[in-house]
């Protein structure tokens, strides 16, 4: 592809019915737009040469609130807002990566990818996929790319798993003939959060983006995790998905974070285990008075949120393909009640005069207890960030006027969930 040829390509029947697929009907035209935006910022970067396009998806957590840690189950999908890029080889062992989004010219010397006493930023992040790939057994070499992203930045939706995913399926499509399989993508980009950035991640939000559409993850043999699509409509359920962003990032809470993997992973220590799948709850339950000496209440009740919320992904997992909404809807409302209650991950106890979660969930109850319908939760990693609901279609416009007056303009995203996770996108 070439600059000159974005905005042709655009217009075609073929594209045209790809961003439909990718962004929903009514985004059609803004989306164009970002191609043409990356492959113009990327012919005044590095000249008029072809490129490829890439693009990585945020996701959305439906089901299954901090399990895939310990080797749970959770339910997720990918959603329209990604991020975006043109990329070609350079012929050299240096990759160039411009971001547009952030005002960022990142040069990474691929002979030199260890480690560094910088735990943040996007630097380090990209090192440790690259690394993460090499260890992968995948071949790096340098290239050139132009990124734009509009993943809501630091707020539970995934913008740093998308940005990795998305640097993934570059390294795929340019040097490794589109052979690598999305577990291992998944795994460079945990490898990244965990080696470079410190931060106690797990394999959900990696696998959301890479893999695309409504997926249940099994992390069960975390070596291998078990993925399967589920086929879902929102719009047959006569729902609209709408995530809230409340209007405080999480990038400063990595300790929360990592917090709560490690305190389950005390319990399942009690019994000589890793990760609490290895475990039963009943035998929490009989061993419950030792255990909270040993690993803390706090820790005790993230067990039994671990054990819940499992048993929870099965039910709306089955609930969905039986298109039993009724039960899938409830089966969100008590995940959210878990979360808030014995995950505790909706506010940190060290500034409890900040809870800017609560307060939207709150704000977003009361409007669904006065029209009788509909759900929410607490989204992603939590403490900050951003929440769910699933409002009645006819209702979506009412309650998006009510939590942008609320929490800001702008704080309301109805999402679509695509069926591509990180691709290459056929122009």
């Amino acid at each position: 592809m070439k600059t000159a040829n974005v905005a042709e390509a655009v217009k075609s029947e073929h594209v045209v019915a790809l961003l439909k697929q990718m962004y929903g009907e009514n985004r059609v035209e803004e989306n164009a737009a970002r191609y043409q935006l990356v492959a113009d910022g990327f012919a005044k970067e590095f000249g008029d040469k072809a490129f490829e396009f890439f693009s990585a998806p945020g996701r959305t957590e439906i089901g299954g609130n901090h399990t895939d840690h310990n080797h749970g189950k959770v339910l997720a999908g990918s959603v329209h807002l990604d991020c975006v890029a043109a990329a070609a080889p350079n012929g050299t062992h240096t990759v160039n990566l411009i971001s547009e989004t952030y005002n960022q010219h990142l040069v990474i010397d691929l002979d030199d990818l260890a480690p560094a006493e910088k735990t943040t930023g996007t630097e380090p992040l990209l090192k440790g996929i690259f690394a993460g790939l090499l260890e992968k057994g995948c071949k790096v070499e340098g290239f050139d790319a132009y990124v734009t992203s509009n993943v809501i930045g630091g707020a539970g939706v995934s913008s740093s798993a998308s940005f990795e995913m998305l640097v993934c399926v570059i390294v795929d499509y340019l040097f490794n003939e589109g052979k690598i399989d999305v577990v291992t993508y998944a795994k460079a980009g945990q490898y990244a959060e965990n080696k470079y950035w410190l931060k106690g991640s797990g394999l959900l939000d990696q696998l959301a983006c890479a893999v695309g559409g409504m997926i249940t993850i099994d992390f069960a043999d975390i070596e291998n995790p078990a993925i399967r699509e589920i086929k879902c409509d929102f719009d047959e359920m006569g729902h609209d998905l709408v995530i809230i962003n409340t209007g405080k990032g999480h990038a400063d809470l990595s300790a929360e974070y990592s917090a709560v993997p490690n305190e389950m992973k005390k319990v399942a220590e009690y019994f000589g285990k890793e990760v609490l799948e290895q475990c039963k709850e009943d035998d929490v339950i009989e061993n419950v008075k030792a255990i909270r000496e040993f690993a803390g209440d706090r820790a005790v009740l993230r067990a039994f949120h671990f054990f819940e919320e499992n048993k929870r992904v099965d039910a709306e997992v089955e609930a969905l393909e039986k298109k039993d909404f009724a039960t899938f809807f409830n089966k969100i409302t008590e995940s959210g009640d878990s979360s808030w209650k014995w995950l505790q991950n909706c506010y940190c106890n060290e500034t409890p005069d900040e809870q800017s979660i609560t307060v939207a969930l709150a704000l977003t109850k009361l409007y669904l207890d006065k029209i009788g319908r509909g759900v929410c939760r607490v989204h992603g990693g939590g403490f900050a960030g951003v929440i769910a609901a699933f409002l009645p279609k006819e209702e979506t416009e009412g309650f998006t006027k009510y939590i942008n007056k609320a929490l800001g303009e702008g704080s309301a995203y109805v999402m679509h969930i695509r069926p591509q996770g990180a691709v290459k996108v056929e122009f």
